[in-house]
């Protein structure tokens, strides 16, 4: 009778269902995985145990007295002993020393991974990483002949440069930046526009810190109780050229007045009022609500110290609410109060390089 043919079982299965076996728990592979650790350990040490006896054996039937137990004698390494004195072994160590010293002459070839070629870049490279323009433009400004290189017109963009060079755009010198970070934040009321307040106050740095480790500062001044847009940088040419008078930067504030503003007082806004540090002049002036009349808008370049309220408090008006809306084109959009974002590239370049009262 033919026998019945079976599949092979595992865990107590036929194979082609062993996927359906109830799986062994960790705990349960841990402790099968021991054990038979521990078996081949032991099997282990008893091959060895008996190879030894063997071998042991087999060494004392070759001496027959003649020799010494070979795994105690110093006959079958004759400079043992010696070795480990160090009585015969100074020829020894005289090799290994001079060795020693020949190595330690071999000078290692010193590699510059920033080698002069590797340090160099295209000519448009250089002037898109200087923040003057993006490389597709830069490339227009340096065909059209607008670039020198040490004194030299350069109308290749593929030209290579380096940091060694000096490159004038325009007439202007550019230079690589260098981690150089540009912040926009919306300033809430209570914080002090300083990089540090001896007096313990919360300061527009508490309000960056996650951003950048960098160490920046504003541009210009907020007072505490004005809100409102403001630009932090660690790029001081920028902010230097942003505070200074000569450029009129522009900026716009919307005023909430504790009364309406009668239209005398709005015509003598207009034509500037003479204050303690000189006259105050706007360049545009407007009610922000025809229907409320303490709504306020200012537009003016001037940077003088709290110009805004100061014209309104010489007219016997008290700001109850200042807000900064724009500074140099900058403005708040899609940044809540208290928050902040980085520039973006167009934005740092239309800094750099707008005209005189155009920001």
């Amino acid at each position: 009778m033919r026998n019945k043919r079976t599949s092979p079982k595992k865990n107590g299965l036929p194979k082609q269902f062993a996927q359906f076996a109830p799986k062994k728990s960790n705990a349960a592979k841990k402790e099968q995985f021991k054990q038979e650790k521990r078996k081949w350990k032991k099997e282990r040490e008893d091959f060895f145990d008996e190879k030894r006896g063997r071998k042991s054996n087999t060494s004392r039937q070759m001496t027959g007295g003649e020799f010494k137990n070979a795994a105690n004698s110093n006959e079958r390494f004759p400079d043992k002993k010696n070795f480990d004195t160090g009585k015969n072994s100074g020829g020894n160590r005289l090799q290994i020393k001079k060795r020693a010293d020949q190595l330690s002459e071999i000078k290692p070839v010193k590699t510059n991974t920033k080698s002069a070629a590797s340090s160099q870049m295209p000519l448009n490279k250089f002037i898109a990483h200087a923040g003057v323009a993006a490389r597709r433009d830069a490339a227009e400004i340096v065909k059209k002949g607008q670039v020198k290189v040490n004194g030299k017109p350069v109308t290749e963009p593929g030209f290579k440069v380096s940091t060694a060079d000096e490159i004038i755009v325009n007439g202007k010198k550019i230079f690589l930046q260098k981690n150089l970070v540009y912040i926009l934040l919306n300033k809430p009321k209570d914080y002090i526009t300083t990089t540090d307040d001896p007096q313990g106050r919360k300061t527009v740095l508490d309000l960056t810190r996650k951003l950048t480790r960098e160490r920046i500062y504003p541009v210009g001044r907020l007072d505490r109780n004005t809100s409102g847009v403001l630009l932090l940088t660690n790029d001081g040419e920028l902010a230097q050229k942003l505070t200074h008078p000569s450029n009129e930067i522009k900026k716009i504030y919307h005023a909430t007045l504790d009364k309406p503003l009668e239209k005398k007082d709005f015509d003598a806004i207009l034509k500037g009022l003479v204050l303690e540090d000189g006259i105050a002049n706007v360049d545009l002036l407007a009610y922000t609500d025809l229907k409320d009349k303490t709504q306020i808008g200012v537009e003016l370049h001037s940077g003088r110290n709290r110009i805004v309220r100061r014209i309104f408090e010489n007219l016997g008006y008290d700001v109850k609410n200042l807000d900064r809306v724009s500074f140099a084109g900058l403005t708040k959009k899609n940044i809540e109060r208290g928050k902040s974002r980085f520039l973006t590239e167009k934005e740092i370049r239309d800094l750099k390089y707008f005209g005189k009262g155009k920001r």
